[in-house]
């Protein structure tokens, strides 16, 4: 029979939470973990980190033994001691905790393509802002185009994007209602 162990939620510092983001496998083991949403087998995170690693896919085996061996014996059992996930070293299973998400704040939120999500939609409203203007001052070809239908495509794109990053983050929110 398993047992569950509650434990306290954990008080990060930001001395504390720098540290933990400090090192590139520990920050792969936060947004691999957000992005299962729910408890990680070490062998398949060992893995996951390892192609993100070497690029390869499966990544050779000395850099999966590597990886499953610096996460077990280093980088796990100091985000379990932050609070950051609970890891069950006799199992071998790994479940974010709800502090993850006060490590998450210092995480920049980047697209897959580099790019935040900030300057993402920073880009988005000027281009929008300037087509519009554009057309309203007669440019040839621009003012051809209803502002309005401008407008309209970049609050879908803007809209659609969110939604995107809403569902991409699903972890983060759905670990603050519970």
């Amino acid at each position: 029979m398993s047992t569950s162990v509650t434990r306290p939620e954990v008080t990060l510092s930001e001395g504390d939470i720098h540290d933990i983001l400090r090192n590139d496998r520990r920050r792969r083991t936060i947004k691999r973990l957000q992005e299962h949403g729910r408890e990680v087998m070490l062998r398949d995170l060992a893995e996951e980190i390892a192609e993100a690693e070497t690029g390869e896919s499966p990544a050779p085996r000395n850099i999966r033994d590597s990886v499953y061996i610096s996460l077990h014996q280093n980088h796990l059992p100091k985000l379990d001691a932050a609070g950051v996930v609970d890891y069950d070293r006799d199992r071998k299973t790994i479940r974010l905790r709800r502090t993850a998400g006060t490590v998450d704040l210092y995480m920049e939120v980047v697209t897959r393509y580099g790019v935040s999500w900030a300057s993402f939609y920073r880009s988005l409203g000027t281009l929008s802002l300037f087509l519009v203007v554009l057309s309203l001052t007669d440019v040839p070809f621009v003012s051809a185009v209803d502002p309005l239908v401008f407008a309209s495509v970049f609050l879908a794109l803007i809209a659609g994007s969110t939604l995107y990053q809403l569902w991409s983050r699903r972890w983060f929110y759905l670990s603050r209602l519970s």
